[in-house]
């Protein structure tokens, strides 16, 4: 089976993610900071991201409600499907092979945005945060699709482009690619342990086979 991350992976959602940061901080009066540093909270749970800018639990909650907020009415839509992923897709899944989506996004989020792309039929499954935090990292999220789709780490993949997604393969002993056109990059994705680089989503059933 095939666990694919979505953002950085599936979608280009640097716009959408950082928009919704940005709304967030300035509805709880704290500075914005430049877009490069904005990036930076594309894939780690977001309130992983908030906590070391409030600290207080609270006003973290406060973050993350005013983030999903902006996000439910706009930030869903605001992303590119990266060149070829589609098609790429496609063909894993007329090929047989299981296929779920595995993200840190809030899971309603997550599934309304798979539902909308052109290729999202092709996934059983998306398996993002809850929205109480109680599940929001990718060891836990891994563990969630795996109870959910009654897989073995031995019979899967995790795809993603974050040092997260190649550390929750790692945790449960899975097999991992990190792909290089998302928010990553090769020295992050070497660091967290990754077996397999993909320059192009066209590397990907070379490496699977």
């Amino acid at each position: 089976m095939l666990f694919f991350d979505l953002d950085g992976t599936l979608i280009e959602s640097s716009v959408g993610i950082t928009r919704c940061v940005a709304y967030a901080l300035e509805k709880m009066g704290q500075p914005v900071p430049p877009q490069s540093e904005l990036r930076r909270w594309i894939g780690p749970a977001l309130r992983t991201s908030f906590t070391p800018v409030f600290g207080d639990p609270e006003r973290v909650e406060q973050a993350v409600h005013h983030y999903r907020e902006r996000f439910d009415s706009d930030g869903w839509k605001e992303h590119e499907i990266y060149p070829d992923i589609g098609e790429v897709v496609r063909r894993f899944k007329a090929a047989g092979h299981r296929l779920a989506v595995v993200t840190a996004k809030n899971e309603p989020h997550a599934q309304r945005i798979v539902e909308h792309l052109p290729f999202g039929d092709c996934f059983e499954d998306v398996i993002g945060a809850t929205a109480c935090g109680t599940r929001s990292h990718k060891p836990e999220l891994v563990a969630e699709a795996l109870a959910r789709l009654s897989v073995q780490p031995a019979d899967c993949w995790m795809i993603g482009d974050r040092r997260m997604d190649i550390e929750g393969a790692r945790h449960h002993g899975m097999r991992n690619i990190g792909v290089l056109w998302g928010f990553g990059g090769e020295a992050e994705l070497r660091q967290a342990g990754v077996q397999h680089l993909a320059q192009q989503p066209q590397d990907l059933p070379v490496l699977i086979g």
